[in-house]
């Protein structure tokens, strides 16, 4: 006797129909057949009494259906248990994660996989100040942070590495054609950049370097997203705009041109972690932040 004859014959049972019964199960009628049959003569006796109108349980399938179901869900409680217990054997890590982080995001899951392989980790994406506080109420085990200096209660700050920005245009400007540019150069053309009220690190930083560069930036139209800022500088809006340069690969297309500039751009991140000693699992994660930030020195 096979479980899967038990789980045809309760079909049928509750369907009273095999070809119902077999869409149900997403098999052959045929297939439904044959193993009720089997099962049948098994058991030696008729489940089923069949008429080309109907089917209909026998009074020894009425009698069979009870223990029969009892054995399925025996089976679930079987399978459940053993996939409670791998559930609790497997270690999860709850990351935030922040905008633009390109092969940065790849770079650390790769090292950290290499440390912990059967560590499962969660990715989740929200603002800053949203990913602080869920750290600090311990919703997330870890989450990264740009060019923010302080925590609120709980969560400390562990600096990894520095987030180089590039500035982008449009392929077809003049300026696209070198790999450098001064930020004075761009002194007349529009700025497209998010709202302070988004990303203040950012926008204090481009702003003030334009400052620095000897003049007041202008704002560039309103951009709901960095996809519609880019296609509008490739299809030849005048203006500017910066990205993360670990960021930029995964935006490449022959439309707009990623150029340094000559003073460079840069954010620190950090990884907001528990003020508490940190688990085995964060430790790890520090491990591979540590490894790239390491890599980004050495080149």
């Amino acid at each position: 006797m096979e479980l899967r004859q038990l789980r045809y014959f309760v079909a049928v049972a509750e369907e009273l129909h095999f070809a119902r019964a077999a869409e149900r199960l997403l098999i052959a009628q045929s297939a439904v057949s044959q193993q009720v049959r089997r099962l049948e003569r098994e058991l030696g006796t008729d489940l089923f009494d069949r008429s080309p109108r109907r089917v209909r349980l026998t009074e020894a399938g009425q009698r069979f259906l009870p223990a029969a179901r009892e054995v399925l869900a025996a089976e679930q409680r079987a399978r459940a248990a053993v996939a409670d217990y791998t559930a609790a054997r497997v270690e999860r890590l709850r990351v935030g994660t922040s905008t633009g982080m390109g092969d940065r995001l790849d770079q650390v899951l790769e090292a950290l996989a290499g440390l912990v392989p059967e560590l499962r980790v969660e990715l989740a994406s929200a603002p800053t100040a949203v990913r602080l506080e869920q750290v600090a109420r311990g919703e997330l085990d870890a989450a990264f942070v740009r060019g923010v200096e302080e925590g609120p209660d709980g969560v400390r700050l562990v600096p990894v590495w520095q987030d180089r920005l590039l500035v982008v245009l449009g392929a077809r400007h003049a300026l696209a054609r070198r790999s450098r540019v001064e930020l004075g150069e761009l002194a007349g053309l529009p700025l497209y950049l998010t709202a302070r009220r988004n990303n203040p690190p950012l926008v204090d930083l481009v702003v003030g370097a334009c400052r620095d560069a000897g003049f007041e930036p202008v704002s560039g139209p309103a951009a709901s997203s960095l996809q519609d800022t880019l296609a509008a500088l490739g299809a030849g809006s005048p203006g500017w705009s910066v990205v993360y340069a670990s960021h930029a690969a995964q935006l490449a297309t022959g439309r707009v041109a990623f150029l340094s500039a000559s003073d460079p751009l840069v954010l620190p991140t950090a990884l907001a972690v528990p003020r508490t000693a940190p688990e085995a699992r964060v430790v790890s994660l520090l491990e591979a932040c540590r490894a790239i930030g390491a890599s980004d020195r050495e080149t």
